[in-house]
């Protein structure tokens, strides 16, 4: 089988491989593996492999590249139009010479293959839509297109579109699907060794510990969590705050914490890997991610499977993976709201370990094993 992929995704080569965002790559991994031939089409970037960037494992990639657009600015929407025709026609070459296309969305290269989708109407197709795909969101009309287009049956044939949630009024293309970090081997790890690390938040003299972890960006509100340790330290409470992630926005956290003599309380640890990632959520009480959009949030379904409880903001899915209050809270992006919630778990045992352990119990159905299982039943 020749299986073509679509993306955005930037890429570093480096000698014979391919780096891109890890987890992204892991997944594609798991589809490579039942897979003779994969051509991939996406654009290239310069740049030092980082430690969330991974290769692809598989022995016959073919990679054609294309150019990134944009429409971030007047000079870049018309430099951007000016490369879609030739965008297009590689697109659509690469589709002709495959047996199964595989677009990732929503993004601006997702959409051109969307659109040259439509003209291979028998070939076998899947999408991975990894935005939010709630039907009331407010999004951009890009979005809004690949949406329609990708669950219009009329235009859009032999499609699965594997989305996150469960969504009413949906076509025969849409397929409710997830994401999985964690392997069968990991659960063992659990349970009362991990949950006897969280009896310290009924002590009034213990830290409660909370994580961020994600891109520092505007839209993922991570200086929103600087403010609310800040109020609950004004409030007597020993917490402390650690945030895993670059990215803009880390100038003005860090800008913040000097300011409110919050060093011993709040540390920004950058990028790290997965191993340390784990051994912070079994240590804390709270992820707390208060995300302005969202697709499957990952970090969600990874705080949830080592006990650690989210508190987190309506919006795309996870009101669903947090069974509406039962897997941990669904809050608005308010800081005295999230305070009274956050109070409520502090003097009720009973509701911060019941939530913890639905949590643990419906995130560890996803693991690795079914991701991959899942998989292969969409490329047979």
């Amino acid at each position: 089988m020749k299986f073509a992929v679509i993306t955005h995704v930037p890429h570093k080569p480096v000698k014979d491989s391919f780096f891109a965002y890890e987890p992204y790559v892991r997944e594609m991994n798991l589809w490579f593996k039942y897979i003779d031939e994969v051509e991939i089409v996406a654009p290239i970037v310069s740049g030092e492999i980082s430690k969330i960037d991974a290769a692809y494992r598989h022995e016959n990639i073919h990679f054609n590249e294309i150019p990134s657009i944009e429409f971030t600015s007047l000079k870049k929407a018309f430099i951007s139009i000016l490369k879609i025709p030739v965008i297009l026609a590689k697109i659509y070459n690469i589709c002709k010479r495959a047996d199964h296309i595989h677009l990732r969305c929503p993004g601006n290269i997702g959409l051109l293959g969307c659109l040259v989708q439509v003209f291979f109407p028998k070939k076998t197709k899947t999408a991975k839509y990894a935005g939010n795909w709630d039907p009331l969101s407010k999004q951009p009309l890009s979005y809004r297109f690949q949406k329609w287009l990708l669950n219009n049956t009329f235009f859009t044939k032999s499609m699965q579109v594997l989305v996150y949630g469960e969504w009413k009024e949906q076509s025969r293309n849409i397929k409710s699907f997830f994401t999985a970090t964690y392997y069968e081997s990991d659960k063992h790890d659990i349970d009362d060794k991990v949950l006897a690390k969280k009896e310290t938040i009924f002590d009034n003299e213990a830290q409660k510990k909370f994580l961020f972890i994600g891109t520092l960006s505007e839209g993922k509100r991570p200086l929103l969590s600087a403010k609310i340790i800040l109020q609950l330290l004004k409030k007597g409470y020993n917490v402390r705050l650690d945030i895993y992630g670059e990215g803009k926005e880390r100038d003005v956290i860090h800008k913040f914490v000097k300011e409110n003599n919050m060093e011993k309380h709040i540390t920004l640890h950058g990028n790290t890997s997965g191993d340390v990632i784990k051994s912070a959520y079994t240590n804390a009480h709270f992820l707390l991610f208060l995300s302005k959009s969202e697709g499957w949030p990952k970090v969600i379904a990874e705080a949830m499977f080592w006990g650690c409880l989210p508190i987190s903001t309506h919006v795309s899915c996870i009101p669903y993976m947090l069974d509406y209050g039962k897997r941990g809270a669904v809050v608005e992006a308010n800081t005295d709201k999230i305070i009274s919630v956050l109070e409520n778990y502090f003097l009720d045992s009973n509701k911060y370990y019941k939530e913890v352990k639905n949590a643990m119990i419906w995130s560890r159905q996803f693991t690795m094993e079914k991701f991959d299982k899942e998989i292969s039943y969409l490329v047979k």
